[in-house]
């Protein structure tokens, strides 16, 4: 019996994996346009980071967490979502005492126990950026704009972007006393996840996809409601700024988003036609984070966006992703002398800067010339025992046919002048 990979992760090949690369470097240039900074955390985090952090009510920390115990009996977590990790290291390296706002972003890997459906995987790769120091207004619209913009320059369009305040701790004393008058009547018609979330955290019922939840909760108080004066202002300015930089957004006053750290602004970017599964991306404030997890009151603000959703909606918006170039030489060498010199001749291209390959299973002319091919080569180097004798190649140019001779000593300084 053949071992697979495991249910819920994939194995990206050649031939694909240049999507990937071309979101993340799109991304990656799209940081440093905004003035970000990359960091890279463990793959693997002490447990302890993600219930403090993410939030023990969550159902990531309930359900979706790969959590194991090292030989020296320490309980470690797979990299569960980007932002904890990264306010782990924003603390352990007293990043406080730089100049502020620390700006950072990140690519990585995900790891969470859900079921896989399109799009959606048990390790997936996340794109995200943190800002650490700024409550203003202008911090949480900066992050949008980013993702926004990010979104449409590879190509996107069939996208929105809803947005919501789920208030601060204050305000959010009213809103869980309300909400919580409102379910009384109806907690044993919702699911039991639910019906657990109604005294440890009741407003993550808004965001239940149960169609009976739904259904019950439609008339609920929502967050909107019950915000304080300071909460109103905030949000209504990061509208105002969202608006000034012409980025279309809606309001969803039912938006909560998945994970307990977030405070008053919350947004999510959901693409059009991509399944029951929509959001391509989201995130929020979290100004709580840093103490739950040891640090001193830091304000925070960041996003996180899927790169397999991400490809989901670009192949369905029927975006077309570059191929990566092919490679600019092919030697080829017919018979043992000549072999060596096109193997050197490869070798002395590659030290040049040059892309080039040359066979490696002693093949003939024919099948290499086919090889070449295949794999987009623009030039073909063909040196024979004559060649050899004569001191001259053939450089058959692959895209129009024609071919000439070149000495020997001339052709390193014809390869590379492309």
């Amino acid at each position: 019996m053949s071992i697979t990979s495991p249910r819920g992760t994939q194995d990206i090949l050649p031939g694909v994996v240049h999507k990937f690369q071309y979101v993340e470097e799109t991304f990656r240039q799209m940081c440093h346009k905004f003035g970000y900074h990359e960091i890279r955390t463990p793959v693997f985090e002490h447990t302890e980071l993600f219930l403090r952090g993410v939030g023990e009510t969550t159902d990531i920390v309930q359900k979706e967490m790969y959590t194991f115990d090292d030989r020296g009996g320490r309980s470690l977590t797979l990299k569960a979502e980007g932002t904890a990790p990264v306010a782990r290291a924003h603390i352990e390296h007293k990043l406080h005492g730089q100049t502020q706002p620390i700006k950072m972003y990140y690519i990585t890997p995900v790891f969470r126990y859900e079921r896989p459906q399109a799009g959606r995987y048990r390790q997936h790769e996340q794109c995200g950026v943190e800002v650490f120091g700024a409550s203003s207004a202008q911090a949480d619209a900066e992050v949008i704009i980013l993702a926004d913009t990010f979104y449409r320059e590879l190509g996107l369009n069939k996208f929105e972007l809803a947005i919501n305040s789920v208030g601060c701790p204050e305000c959010r004393v009213t809103h869980r006393a309300t909400l919580q008058e409102a379910l009384r009547p109806v907690l044993h018609e919702l699911c039991q996840d639910c019906q657990g979330r109604f005294e440890r955290n009741p407003m993550r019922i808004l965001d239940c996809k149960n169609a009976t939840c739904q259904l019950h909760t439609a008339h609920a108080p929502t967050t909107r409601d019950t915000l304080c004066l300071a909460c109103e202002e905030h949000y209504g300015k990061v509208r105002e700024l969202l608006t000034a930089a012409s980025v279309q957004h809606r309001e969803n006053p039912r938006l909560v988003r998945g994970l307990d750290y977030y405070t008053r602004t919350a947004f999510e970017f959901l693409s059009v036609g991509i399944g029951a599964q929509s959001a391509i991306g989201g995130g929020g404030r979290y100004d709580g984070l840093m103490e739950s997890v040891g640090g001193q009151p830091t304000p925070g603000v960041g996003f996180g966006l899927g790169v397999e959703r991400i490809l989901l909606a670009m192949e369905l918006e029927g975006v077309e992703i570059p191929e990566p170039p092919g490679v600019h030489v092919f030697a080829i060498g017919l018979g043992e002398v000549a072999a060596q010199y096109a193997f050197s001749l490869v070798q002395d291209l590659r030290r040049a800067g040059v892309p080039a390959e040359t066979d490696l299973l002693e093949r003939s002319l024919k099948a290499q010339l086919k090889y070449a091919a295949k794999i987009s080569a623009g030039k073909v180097v063909i040196i024979g025992e004559s060649e050899m004798e004569k001191q001259v190649a053939v450089v058959r140019d692959m895209a129009g046919g024609e071919q000439k001779e070149v000495p020997l000593p001339e052709l390193i300084a014809l390869l590379t002048n492309r």
